[in-house]
């Protein structure tokens, strides 16, 4: 399951005035609908966790800062883990039903873009505490 995920490499263009980050577009793959876009700061080592969307496929940027992001898949047990932000700006595509959490890992701001092919709904997200029986996870190693 976790293999379904998707990193993309995206344009970044240096300019006088501002960067320019690019996001995504309706002629890629990874776009299936627009639902919501919605923003999410985390401040440095703090940790987000546990989320699974039933519904939802996320697509996951970071312009500001760098973020550790960890996805669980229930069936194999395994994890898998991928920092993006400023300086490797990449996008995560991400299916329904995998559970995630991230981290931010910069002093400063870190900033989570989730442009998202539904509209959110607390009934399909399911969240867990940090710490429960179903995932076990070690965040202290970044």
């Amino acid at each position: 399951m976790l293999e379904l995920i998707n990193i993309n490499q995206l344009d970044k263009f240096k300019l006088d005035s501002g960067d320019l980050f690019k996001g995504i577009n309706i002629n890629e793959d990874d776009y299936k609908t627009f639902g919501e876009l919605y923003f999410s700061f985390i401040n440095f080592q703090s940790i987000k966790a546990w989320k699974r969307h039933t519904k939802m496929h996320m697509n996951l940027f970071v312009p500001v800062g760098d973020v550790k992001f960890v996805f669980f898949c229930e069936r194999s047990l395994n994890f898998r883990e991928i920092e993006i932000g400023e300086n490797n700006y990449n996008r995560i595509s991400v299916p329904p039903t995998i559970w995630f959490g991230f981290k931010g890992l910069s002093k400063g701001k870190n900033l989570v873009v989730n442009f998202a092919s539904i509209v959110h709904s607390d009934n399909e997200v399911e969240k867990l505490n940090i710490k429960n029986d179903k995932i076990k996870y070690d965040w202290s190693n970044s």
